[in-house]
């Protein structure tokens, strides 16, 4: 997944061979992908380029050409779907083993059962994670979302506690890093891979909201890297904040009243009802469900900017269920046991494989026109198999060269 390599489709292996035996029909094919896929190539493409060279990979018996760009001078290689990064197999030899990662099927199991050696496995899924998360998974820029959702997952490395700053939007990991602490400055730098791959590609970029838990950390480093994002508390984390201090039918009836509140049309009718669950807890409740419910009413300032952004989230549904697959997975690993930066491309690659995942039988039963998260944001795919369609989204590691 190398920046120089330039990743497309081809209809079979033998159409592959006759391109490159015949440069003209090359030619043709690539400006038929180019005007089709333009988001695959360099920018300066369209201004020309020439045939450079070619090298044979032993590894899979291929002849691979090289393209020099005209305007600026830049050489890049044109490696077919049908064959991974760095010619370490064909696609189809490892595309079944690596979609059992998605369930966190151990590397060893995946040794015995499609023969190699655990390492092998370990460092073809690993791979996933070294493209761009956010260059590879948006590739209409006009669909870059603005209304995003933050939170970060505790793990470890090695035995040490470390932070996953996750960002995510339209059901889809856009930003994944690891992070010693839990401060301002170190969540700032966690969350700051997003921002800077956003502002590579669109270099005015700024997101309209982010909806976070009441972490101060998370909320003031959201506030510096975008001053104007308008931030929303999660009224979620304080529902289940009151769940947990009280029980039977109490529960019950604090969570209908929360919930009212929840379901307010308008600002002043969110206020509105917040002062009466106010005013009904002062003389109801006691102890800490009274505590923790008045928090939440004393709270409104964060909650109402939601109703400022009708788009942005007003709970963090949308990451939790990502941060639930990302905690189920790095359990079934029992963490990570290497480095800092081994660990970051482990829950890039469970971000990535996430967003080109393709959904399960029962899903596309009832909804045949859904493909993956990467095809419902996109609109698109360039390969109806998961794998061929990562490899193709992440050509230039994902970057617009």
């Amino acid at each position: 997944m190398a920046k120089k390599y330039i990743c497309l489709p081809f209809p079979s292996e033998a159409q592959y061979r006759a391109y490159v035996d015949n440069p003209a029909q090359y030619r043709q094919y690539l400006t038929q992908m180019l005007r089709q896929y333009p988001e695959l190539f360099p920018k300066a493409m369209d201004q020309g380029y020439t045939f450079h060279d070619c090298y044979t990979s032993v590894k899979q018996d291929l002849i691979v050409r090289r393209i020099k760009v005209k305007a600026t001078g830049a050489v890049f290689a044109l490696r077919p779907s049908f064959v991974m990064p760095y010619m370490i197999a064909r696609t189809e030899e490892v595309e079944k083993g690596l979609y059992l990662r998605q369930w966190g099927v151990p590397f060893d199991a995946l040794a015995y059962v499609f023969g190699r050696d655990a390492m092998f496995w370990y460092r073809a899924w690993l791979a996933f994670g070294r493209p761009a998360l956010l260059g590879t998974t948006v590739k209409d820029l006009a669909n870059i979302p603005t209304h995003l959702v933050a939170d970060e997952k505790v793990t470890w490395v090695a035995g040490q506690e470390v932070y996953v700053p996750t960002t995510v939007g339209a059901g889809c990991f856009l930003g994944v890093s690891v992070v010693a602490t839990a401060d301002t400055p170190t969540l700032e730098a966690g969350y700051g891979e997003f921002a800077r791959e956003a502002q590579t590609l669109v270099p005015d970029y700024h997101p309209h909201s982010v909806c976070t838990d009441g972490w101060h950390a998370t909320r003031e480093a959201w506030r510096r890297l975008f001053p104007k994002i308008t931030l929303v508390l999660c009224f979620l984390h304080s529902v289940l904040k009151i769940k947990d201090r009280c029980t039977g039918a109490l529960r019950h009836q604090v969570l209908e009243r929360a919930w009212h509140v929840y379901q307010a049309a308008t600002k002043r009718q969110f206020a509105q009802r917040l002062r009466r669950l106010d005013e009904w807890t002062q003389t109801h409740l006691s102890g800490a469900v009274a505590t923790m419910v008045l928090k939440m009413c004393h709270r409104r300032a964060d909650f109402t900017p939601a109703y400022d952004c009708p788009r942005a989230h007003r709970t963090s549904n949308a990451v939790d269920r990502l941060l639930n697959y990302q905690d189920r997975l790095l359990y079934a690993m029992r963490y990570c046991h290497a480095t800092t930066a081994s660990a970051r491309l482990a829950v890039r690659a469970l971000a990535l494989q996430w967003n080109f995942h393709p959904y399960g039988g029962r899903l596309r039963r009832d909804q045949p026109a859904r493909v993956s998260p990467f095809h419902d944001l996109n609109g698109l795919q360039y390969h109806p198999n998961w794998l061929h369609n990562l490899l193709i989204a992440s050509s230039m590691g994902g970057l617009r060269l």
